[in-house]
C-alpha cells in the first residue's frame, strides 16, 4: 500500500443517544495506540486533537422526543467542516463518538467528492441502518439518523443544507441485525445494498462487499466508511451501548478491512460508538485500532499478540 497521510480528528459526540460514554472515545483509541500502529506501517500521521460543535439556536422539534437537536447540529457544522477542510490533505480518520457525528462527517466528505468531481460511496458497517429522521424516530437518538440526513429525507429543516445528497444506490450496509418496520420499508424504497446476518451467514461476508467495492471502482469513486462498534459481536467488542448479539467475527471483521485496503478506494473513516467505560480492560478500543491498521496495510501475519491479562 501507498504511503498515506492520515489525519486523526477527535469527536467527542456524546448526544446522539442517551447513555453517556462515548465522549471518551477518542482519547481511548489514543491510549490504545491508533497513531503508532498507523506509523509502524509507513504512513505518516497528523492528531489535531478533539474538537468541539458549533454554538447553534434551534426551534423547537416538532417530534418532543428528540433529544439535544441544538448540539447534533452543532456537531454537524462542526465535523462537516472538518471534513472539508481536511480531506484534500489526506485521510481524515474521525475518532468518535456516538454514531451522530456521521451526520457532519459523511456529509462532509460528500460535499468534498462533489468539488473533485468524483462518485462519492458509503460503507456502512453497523448493526443498525440509521435511517430515521428527527420525525420519525421513536427513540429520539439522533444517532440513529444520519442515512436520512445524507441521503436528503424530509425532516432535516434545522441541520445545515446539504451541498452533496448521497445517492441512497451509492450506500452498501453490512451486518445488519436490528432494523425497525419503518426503517425496512424507506430502505426498500431506497435501494440501499443490503447484507443483513442471514445473508452474511448463509454466503459469506466477502461476496457482498466484494460486489459493492467493483462498483466504486467501475464508477473511479470513493468510499466513505463508517465503523460502528456494534458491528462486530459483543463478546469480542463489548464497549458499545447498543450491544446486539449475532455480529460479525474478528477474522470478518479483519477480512473486510483488508479488501478495503486492496481496493484502494477509501478515502476517509468514522470509527464510532466505542463506550470506554463499558469496555474490558480496553479491548474493544485495541480491536479497533487493529481492524483501522488492517484496512491501512497491516496482514494477519504481522498482526501483534494482544494480552489482556
Amino acid at each position: 500500500m501507498t504511503q498515506t497521510h492520515c489525519i486523526l480528528i477527535g469527536a467527542p459526540v456524546d448526544c446522539g443517544k442517551r447513555r453517556r460514554g462515548c465522549l471518551m472515545g477518542p482519547d481511548a483509541y489514543r491510549v490504545a495506540g491508533i497513531a503508532e500502529a498507523i506509523t509502524a506501517l509507513g504512513h505518516t500521521v497528523t492528531d489535531l486533537g478533539n474538537l468541539v460543535p458549533e454554538h447553534v439556536e434551534a426551534m423547537t422539534p416538532n417530534n418532543p422526543a428528540v433529544h439535544k437537536l441544538e448540539e447534533n447540529i452543532g456537531w454537524t457544522k462542526t465535523l462537516s467542516k472538518a471534513a472539508k477542510t481536511h480531506a484534500p490533505d489526506g485521510m481524515p480518520i474521525f475518532l468518535g463518538g456516538d454514531h451522530a457525528l456521521a451526520l457532519g462527517t459523511v456529509s462532509g466528505m460528500a460535499a468534498h467528492a462533489k468539488s473533485i468531481g468524483k462518485p462519492f460511496f458509503v460503507l456502512w458497517l453497523d448493526a443498525h441502518s440509521d435511517i430515521h429522521t428527527p420525525d420519525t424516530t421513536d427513540s429520539g437518538n439522533l444517532h440513529g439518523t444520519p442515512v436520512g440526513y445524507i441521503t436528503g429525507r424530509k425532516g432535516f429543516e434545522q441541520f445545515p443544507a446539504l451541498e452533496a445528497v448521497v445517492d441512497s444506490e451509492n450506500i452498501a450496509m453490512i451486518g445488519l441485525r436490528s432494523v425497525d418496520r419503518a426503517e425496512l420499508a424507506t430502505l426498500k424504497e431506497m435501494h440501499v445494498s443490503l447484507a443483513d446476518m442471514r445473508h452474511i451467514d448463509e454466503n459469506g461476508i466477502r461476496a457482498p462487499l466484494q460486489a459493492f467495492l467493483d462498483r466504486v471502482i467501475a464508477a473511479d469513486g470513493i468510499l466513505h466508511v463508517s465503523l460502528d462498534v456494534d458491528f462486530l459481536d459483543p463478546t469480542i467488542a463489548p464497549a458499545v451501548g447498543t450491544t446486539v448479539p449475532g455480529g460479525t467475527t474478528e477474522r470478518e471483521g479483519h477480512l473486510v478491512m483488508e479488501m478495503l485496503s486492496d481496493s484502494g478506494v477509501v478515502c476517509s473513516l468514522d470509527l464510532v460508538e466505542l463506550n470506554p467505560f463499558l469496555d474490558d480492560r480496553g479491548k474493544t478500543a485495541s480491536l479497533m485500532v487493529d481492524l483501522t491498521a488492517s484496512l491501512l496495510g497491516r496482514r494477519i501475519f504481522d498482526r501483534p499478540t494482544r494480552s489482556h491479562a
